[in-house]
């Protein structure tokens, strides 16, 4: 008998899931399991306790829908508290586990575990497959190591080439071993949080059917940069992220309404869009630790520092600058923000506050329901002037935005940026009070 173990990470879905239908057909036997984020990544140069509510609760949320779905195949779902390189050594000693699994992850720390999964099992049999990118690597017109340096001329590479269409949904799972203890319960994701996102596979397909029966993608390129606005934007990125929805299935569903509904220049911006995301995890899997490092993929550091008074005001929505603070107090009290609100708060912090700008993304790392390592750090690095940019950085004027994008304060007043003390700093970088002689 053949026992597998198959390592769901960015991939909590049963529909074009390619890695677990393989293990499917492979294997005799079938662990199914899900190991709970560490903050154990020695890449954080500012760590936290734990994962935001809003992200907390959106991932909870997905794994006891997946624990669902799988459960119609007779299934279950092995939620662990720690890293597989802590917890698998008992699970492939107890269960005779022979072959592993897993969907391809372009996160520096997932690869280097499974690396050394790999290294201290060589009798077993490891395989990974993509389910997360457009394109398999084998099907990039150009070496991975060698991506080209910015996004254009990526697009110019890959906008003709031909996207494989989704696998069909998995209509079968061999059952877990006999001697399977199956887990009493789920972690419960909490009800207390009041969200317009629904983790989950389930979730994930009536938004994409119900966006898609709607005349929002034909206006999506006229409306994408609102500050917020259930219809303004796709919000797809939260299932992307956790792999809830699978990318090759929303291309196939935009591609059914242009063929069907309407072809104009929205419609072909939300691929232009998905093919950003593509990029970036390319991005990621080529620079691998200088996703995190201060100068990212540049030659030279930025000029910014660490304040952390600065970085505390702006992380609690209370700087001097309105549009900055109802960003984040949305951030804050959602795990959600538009595009064009994290552009504009991570130029705030970078320009105006001066702070290190990997502080920012390890924020939104821990907040964003739609955390994706590529998408976070690479789009940080972009707007930090330290990544994919031909520019030297990004830097917006915060009241120009403000004039553009709110100009009657509806958004600064229903998230409260106004509400602020209007300091900066009390303390100077060496935490002397300002102000302050050395006479008094």
């Amino acid at each position: 008998m053949i026992t597998g173990l198959f390592l769901f990470q960015n991939d909590l879905r049963l529909h074009d899931n390619p890695a677990l239908q393989l293990a499917a057909q492979e294997v005799d036997l079938l662990l199914c399991v899900y190991c709970m984020p560490t903050r154990k990544q020695a890449h954080q140069p500012y760590t936290f306790a734990e994962l935001g509510r809003h992200r907390q609760q959106f991932l909870l949320q997905s794994l006891s829908c997946l624990n669902i779905r799988l459960s119609h195949y007779h299934q279950y779902l092995l939620v662990l508290p720690d890293n597989p390189l802590n917890t698998f050594p008992d699970i492939i000693k107890h269960y005779n586990v022979t072959n592993l699994y897993r969907s391809q992850h372009c996160g520096y720390y997932e690869n280097q575990i499974w690396w050394q999964l790999k290294q201290q099992y060589p009798y077993l049999s490891f395989t990974t497959k993509a389910t997360h990118t457009m394109f398999e690597q084998s099907e990039l017109p150009f070496d991975v190591s060698e991506i080209p340096a910015t996004f254009s001329k990526f697009r110019k590479q890959v906008d003709e080439k031909p996207i494989q269409p989704p696998t069909p949904t998995v209509d079968r799972l061999p059952p877990p071993p006999i001697n399977f203890n199956q887990p009493a319960s789920m972690p419960f994701p909490s009800t207390e949080l009041i969200s317009e996102f629904t983790g989950g596979e389930t979730a994930a397909l009536q938004h994409l059917e119900a966006y898609f029966s709607t005349a929002y993608p034909s206006q999506y390129k006229l409306t994408r940069n609102a500050l917020e606005g259930w219809d303004k934007s796709t919000k797809f990125s939260p299932w992307l992220a956790l792999g809830c929805l699978s990318v090759r299935t929303l291309l196939e569903t935009l591609s059914q309404y242009q063929n069907e509904i309407e072809q104009n220049a929205s419609t072909e911006w939300i691929k232009f869009e998905l093919l950003w995301r593509e990029y970036f995890q390319w991005y990621a899997h080529c620079h691998q630790t200088n996703l995190f490092t201060f100068k990212g993929i540049k030659p030279y550091a930025p000029t910014t520092s660490f304040y952390y008074e600065r970085f505390r005001r702006w992380c609690s929505g209370n700087t001097p600058f309105p549009i900055v603070n109802a960003c984040m107090n949305q951030l804050n009290q959602t795990g959600f923000m538009s595009n064009r609100g994290r552009q504009i708060v991570a130029s705030c912090l970078v320009n105006e506050l001066s702070i290190d700008w990997r502080y920012g993304a390890t924020y939104f790392e821990q907040h964003l329901i739609d955390y994706d390592v590529a998408s976070n750090w690479g789009n940080w690095q972009y707007l930090a002037g330290v990544g994919a940019d031909p520019k030297e950085h990004r830097h917006f004027n915060l009241q120009k935005q403000t004039e553009i994008y709110d100009p009657n304060h509806n958004f600064i007043r229903k998230w409260r940026g106004d509400q602020t003390d209007g300091n900066l700093d009390t303390v100077d970088a060496a935490d002397w009070p300002i102000g302050i002689s050395d006479d008094e």
